[in-house]
């Protein structure tokens, strides 16, 4: 593990609540406080880099359970530990709820303390998440950000190892490169693993002469999740062009061996989505890392990468300050989002803008397809456990704020008037702002409706195709979403499909599967499933549940995932779910694989 330690300022043993309750003065009790928050930010870190640590070991056990259990934990660290130390706060220090310039004077002491720090800014953006927390279900907004914590750069060779090379590539070269992740368990044929690596990368950069390759830059760690492994990398040609070179490895019973080799970005890219569970990095440098990210995927906004390796909280800022730019040095304003009106959440974008962001309504429009609404805290509720659980690639991430500030100026008049006449539960006007007690980011698509209609036939096909993977990969996470009309789910531009609205996801475990299928012709009683309580589903409506109208892309679904279609396929998927055990995900395209350079082989990460 990275030697580098966070140290408190004041030993984490100390009862901060009994010595805040016998301060002798205020300034006692705002040392103390910054003491106390730095103190358990100091433990959460800790744990984290713990956790990501354990990733690798659970990799080399082969112990998938545990790493699956571990990554859940780091993901939801953060609010188990700030929640209730704002609880505690709010007890011991009643007067930060009251007066908001203690706050300034807890931040000034908080922040010297932090000084020098690598992880200062993601310090500071913990404190404001306490402060924020203290706040919580009051209209009073708290800034995200972090202005003013200076970065601390490391050595550039703490971050990567570069490896000097010419086309055509030696195997030498890869084999050197495997060794980065430093494993504990060996490679079963490390010199075979680098003749298909090696001989993969040649032929990729045969088509331009070699395109004047100089050297192989290898990110020291390896990044891990579910069951694989994956040394990321990047080729280095000339004009300082840079390709990507992800390698996927598997732990098998004889040993590691790499599995395939990702150099096209779109694969990468989909790979790296914040749609997947976060990586677990074994390497401390997370803005060099997101940056060494961002140098192989310059399309995708610098502020996801940090979701990819799992800083989601300083990516909450860095997407946050994104949004706003477009607002303030762009001039753009916030309008309705393209694509049909959602009937439960209103969803509004700027048009340059990487992001949509979701309010939910007070209640559902007259579209609503569903006999009960179960409340706005409900679907809040579904959106943030998607956000705490694997995505597999196949459902966009959400960002949820809290206590946020936006200017009124920002929106269309229309637009805001909706916003305060249909979404009382969240937003208030307030001296010329616009305050939301919540807002949900993500990441902003094309709905797939939208682009059935205008798409070319190839690329609407490959979209058909694609829609059947992402129902799997949620299905392989225990998410079903109750209602597949295609204008719940979105499209990338690399054909990618993703689920994006959640107000009708429910557990797939708590589904009843169910069919029509064994009734006679001509039948007309009443079912019996039909009296049963919950959420019941018959796998063969799927089909017409897409609401797509041409019948030949029905026909390609159909043709592509016909077992979707079967009561058999879920209820086998409910049993295995059930067993604890991990389903495999479709994550990178059978042509990626290196055994027999592009076999039918399933990826199982």
């Amino acid at each position: 593990m990275d030697s580098r330690r966070a140290t408190a300022t004041v030993s984490p043993d100390l009862d901060y609540a009994a010595r805040l309750a016998s301060a002798a003065s205020e300034r006692s009790r705002v040392e103390l406080t910054a003491a106390w928050i730095l103190s358990v930010f100091d433990g959460f870190y800790e744990e984290f880099v713990k956790l990501t640590w354990a990733a690798k070991a659970a990799f080399e056990t082969r112990d998938h359970p545990t790493a699956v259990a571990n990554a859940r934990r780091r993901l939801g660290l953060y609010n188990a530990t700030v929640y209730p130390l704002a609880e505690e706060l709010q007890s011991a220090f009643p007067q930060l709820k009251e007066r908001e310039p203690l706050w300034t004077e807890v931040e000034a002491v908080y922040r010297a303390a932090v000084h020098g720090r690598y992880e200062a800014d993601l310090a500071v953006a913990y404190l404001h998440s306490a402060q924020r927390r203290v706040h919580h279900g009051e209209w009073k907004p708290v800034e995200y950000g972090f202005e003013g914590a200076r970065q601390v750069v490391p050595p550039e060779s703490t971050v990567h190892e570069r490896f000097a090379c010419s086309w055509p590539l030696a195997p030498l070269v890869i084999q050197r490169a495997l060794q980065v992740a430093e494993l504990a368990v060996p490679f079963c044929d490390p010199a075979g693993d680098a003749e298909l690596i090696a001989r993969r990368v040649n032929d990729v950069l045969a088509v331009r002469s070699g395109a004047g390759l100089r050297a192989i830059e290898m990110v020291r760690g390896g990044f891990f999740r579910n069951r694989g492994a994956y040394l990321v990398g990047r080729l280095v040609l000339k004009g300082a062009e840079l390709k990507p070179l992800v390698i996927a490895l598997l732990n098998e019973e004889g040993g590691v061996r790499a599995e395939a080799v990702l150099h096209a970005v779109p694969h990468v890219h989909n790979l790296c989505s914040s749609t997947e569970a976060p990586f677990q990095v074994t390497n401390r440098n997370y803005h060099e890392l997101s940056a060494f990210l961002h140098s192989i995927m310059p399309r995708r906004p610098l502020g996801l990468h940090y979701s990819t390796i799992g800083y989601y909280h300083y990516s909450k800022v860095a997407v946050m300050n994104e949004v706003r730019r477009r607002l303030v040095h762009d001039r753009e304003l916030l309008g309705v989002a393209p694509g049909s009106p959602g009937t439960v959440t209103i969803a509004f974008t700027s048009p340059h803008s990487d992001y949509v962001l979701k309010v939910i309504r007070d209640r559902p429009t007259s579209g609503y397809k569903w006999d009960n609404f179960d409340g706005v805290d409900a679907v809040l509720a579904k959106y943030k456990r998607v956000h705490e659980i694997n995505r597999t690639g196949s459902m966009l991430d959400n960002i949820v704020y809290y206590n946020l500030k936006l200017e009124r100026s920002w929106f269309e008049a229309a637009l805001a008037d909706e916003l305060l006449d249909s979404v009382s539960n969240c937003v208030q006007l307030r001296e010329g702002a616009l305050i939301f007690k919540y807002v949900i980011a993500q990441r902003k698509l094309t709905p797939l409706n939208v682009f059935l209609e205008s798409a070319p036939a190839d690329k609407a096909e490959r979209a058909m195709i694609n829609l059947g993977f992402c129902i799997r990969n949620n299905a392989a996470a225990n998410v079903f979403n109750k209602d597949f009309d295609t204008r719940n789910y979105g499209v990338s531009r690399y054909l990618k499909i993703y689920l994006y609205d959640y107000d009708a996801v429910e557990a797939l475990t708590d589904v009843k599967v169910r069919t029509n299928r064994d009734r006679c012709d001509g039948e007309e009683d009443v079912p019996a499933w039909f009296f049963e309580p919950g959420v019941t589903f018959l796998p063969e409506e799927i089909e017409a549940g897409l609401r797509v109208r041409s019948r030949g892309l029905r026909r390609v679904f159909r043709a592509a995932h016909a077992d979707l279609m079967s009561v058999e396929y879920w209820e086998g998927l409910q049993q295995a779910l059930r067993a604890g055990k991990v389903p495999g995900i479709h994550t990178f395209p059978d042509s990626c694989h290196l055994a027999d350079f592009g076999a039918e082989t399933i990826p199982t990460e």
